[in-house]
């Protein structure tokens, strides 16, 4: 199987394209390096442009016949930023994913695994959310995957593709063969931030304490990214067989950033302190997934545990320099 990855060059996608190759699977990379890195392209069919650019798309296709399936990364995906710049945001998350679908549709492209985000959905008290609940994103950024969503799902209706809306709730960690990893090297999650405090020897910042969890602090679902990857693998492999368009992809455990902390105390050699400050822009009190859908339809379960994707971060961070030219 030959799969076009759109944005291969970036954290996740790249990622996801090296479990592919494990898997057997040729992945093809498009990204035009806004954020992607070439080095995580190096050895892999590249074309270095932009989803946009049906020229170039049209060139994909005719060189590389034997396209089975799209996994569509490609995206823009910085919470603050899409606040300050939601033009920017729009412009490259769904403008450009029109434009990039109706190129597929030309094509002949039937399958499309879309990368989407649990940032869309509304939480309840309890902070759990599943493929059912309902959506109510809360930010520029949340809400391009939620038009991307409903752009696919209203085309997917009436022209010959199929569409599976993947969303991810909090990657971490890094491939464990070190092979590629986050490309910035002050990330602006709270694990890339924690990791930077830890470097650097200065307190990490606790981005708002008056949410309505069991410590005050945010919640999320932190999932490694090499288990999101083997799950991109698997629905390629069962892609056919799907009886759903939404699967979420979390671990069904929800982590507090105060917890957050304390696993990663756990792993290094000395603690990382902590200062409380206001919450950032765009910013939710978070969820996890409820859902097992992933493992009834998909046969997937996260192998890695919290602990091991803080220490891949960490290994990624040690190597990434000597890995990626400034």
């Amino acid at each position: 199987m030959r799969v076009l990855i759109s944005g291969g060059a970036g954290f996740i996608g790249s990622t996801i394209a090296s479990a592919c190759l494990d898997a057997g699977i040729t992945p093809v990379i498009l990204d035009n390096l806004v954020t992607g890195r070439r080095e995580f392209a190096e050895g892999r069919t590249f074309y270095e442009g932009d989803i946009a650019d049906g020229a170039l798309v049209d060139k994909i296709f005719a060189e590389q016949p034997d396209i089975e399936a799209i996994i569509h990364c490609a995206a823009l995906i910085v919470v603050p930023d899409s606040v300050a710049d939601p033009v920017g945001y729009y412009r490259a998350n769904v403008t450009k994913s029109l434009e990039f679908v109706d190129h597929l549709l030309r094509n002949g492209c039937e399958r499309m695994i879309f990368s989407s985000s649990a940032s869309i959905y509304r939480t309840g008290d309890d902070h759990t959310v599943d493929e059912r609940s309902p959506l109510d994103p809360q930010s520029p950024y949340a809400r391009t995957k939620a038009v991307c969503e409903a752009m696919f799902a209203d085309i997917a209706a009436t022209r010959p593709i199929n569409v599976l809306s993947l969303r991810y709730f909090n990657p971490i960690g890094a491939d464990p063969a070190m092979r590629t990893g986050l490309q910035l090297r002050r990330p602006s999650h709270a694990l890339g931030k924690m990791i930077g405090a830890y470097e650097e020897g200065v307190p990490f910042e606790i981005t708002g304490t008056d949410y309505s969890t069991r410590d005050g602090s945010g919640i999320r679902d932190y999932v490694h990214v090499w288990d999101l990857a083997a799950a991109h693998v698997a629905a390629l492999q069962r892609f056919d067989e799907l009886s759903e368009a939404v699967i979420n992809l979390g671990t069904g455990s929800g982590t507090t950033v105060r917890e957050l902390v304390d696993a990663f105390n756990r792993v290094v050699e000395r603690p990382v302190e902590v200062v409380e400050t206001e919450r950032r822009p765009g910013d939710v009190a978070g969820a996890y997934t409820r859902s097992d859908l992933a493992h009834r339809l998909l046969g997937w379960r996260p192998r890695y545990s919290i602990e091991e994707g803080i220490r891949h971060s960490l290994e990624w961070a040690a190597v990434r320099d000597s890995r990626l030219a400034e």
